[in-house]
């Protein structure tokens, strides 16, 4: 499947003023300025097929946003060259943005003291949506989202739920290629962001719609993303699926063996005792090919074993651990 979205080299340079502590800093300042040089992309290169869901990971200040602002043509790359769609985003920002929908969850397109529809129908004449076309799109978008009891109050009485839910429908509304979304559900309640979630992953899904996503909670990645680009400083430090990293890392898994009383301390060749709970032990297998059967052949019958159960990780500690091993991964082939 050919490439909608490819960065190549893609380098981000912000000219930042230093400031002088004290009145006399301040003064010297209105004469002559020292700047220094922020990066906050470097050299970053991947290529997003059309239909994927994308997780785009990394810790505050990485430069996850200023990257969406790339691709989106809100900023110009320093270096490197970018392509949105067969475009360069910022030469051709109009174009670019007629076939694309950008939700930044702290920032609002929406009118703050309008009904929600008449910013809606504002959206409709800018991006000149054919009326049988936005009928039917704000119809599947107040059934997939249940928006139909608050379309006509204005947004400043919306929850931050709510206004979300029509934030999202509005970058939608003019049925855009690719959507890109930049800590979507920061601050919503879980119900809300389960809402989101199912939606997000319905249109990738049976729209064919091209995600991209910010995010800081990693289950909207474990349901709706399949691939992580994960970045830190600015640099590019794993491209891949999620249980590409779980493999990078090693095994992680862990073993819950119950019995019906306790016996005892148990030593494996297989499996180390992470925690002990009695008759119920937890174990954590020592590699990726270690089987359950290799640890319950060791193990052997002399033990009154009730129940076994395997734990996968969870994503929160994949990609913890990704970040504390992240000097030798990026070190690595």
């Amino acid at each position: 499947m050919s490439a909608i979205i490819t960065a190549s080299g893609v380098a981000k340079t912000f000219r930042q003023a230093k400031r002088l502590p004290g009145l006399g800093g301040a003064i010297r300042s209105l004469f002559s300025r020292d700047y220094s040089q922020v990066h906050a992309v470097t050299e970053i290169s991947f290529a997003i097929a059309a239909g994927e869901a994308v997780g785009y990971l990394g810790p505050n200040g990485a430069g996850k946003s200023t990257m969406i602002k790339m691709m989106t043509g809100i900023l110009v790359p320093t270096a490197g060259s970018l392509s949105v769609l067969g475009r360069e985003p910022h030469s051709q920002r109009m174009v670019n943005a007629a076939e694309i929908g950008v939700v930044f969850g702290q920032r609002s397109q929406l009118w703050w003291d309008l009904p929600v529809r008449d910013s809606f129908d504002l959206h409709r004449h800018i991006y000149d949506i054919a009326p049988a076309r936005y009928t039917d799109n704000l119809a599947f978008l107040c059934d997939m989202l249940a928006m139909s009891d608050y379309l006509d109050r204005p947004v400043r009485q919306l929850s931050l739920g709510q206004r979300m839910r029509a934030e999202i429908a509005m970058a939608l509304l003019h049925d855009p290629k690719i959507l890109f979304l930049d800590e979507p559900t920061i601050g919503l309640d879980v119900v809300a962001k389960d809402a989101v979630r199912k939606f997000l992953a319905h249109i990738n899904r049976e729209r064919g719609t091209t995600i991209i996503l910010t995010t800081h909670d990693l289950q909207d990645i474990e349901e709706i993303c399949p691939r992580l680009i994960m970045v830190d400083d600015g640099k590019l430090l794993f491209d891949g699926e999620l249980s590409r990293l779980r493999a990078a890392l090693g095994s992680r898994r862990r073993l819950r063996l119950e019995f019906g009383t306790d016996p005892g301390p148990i030593a494996l060749s297989t499996a180390r005792l992470v925690n002990d709970e009695g008759a119920a032990k937890h174990f954590l297998l020592d590699s990726e090919t270690t089987s359950i059967l290799d640890v319950l052949t060791e193990l052997g019958t002399g033990y009154d074993l009730k129940d076994v159960a395997l734990v996968e990780p969870a994503i929160e500690e994949v990609i913890r651990t990704f970040y504390q091993q992240k000097p030798h991964l990026a070190a690595a082939p």
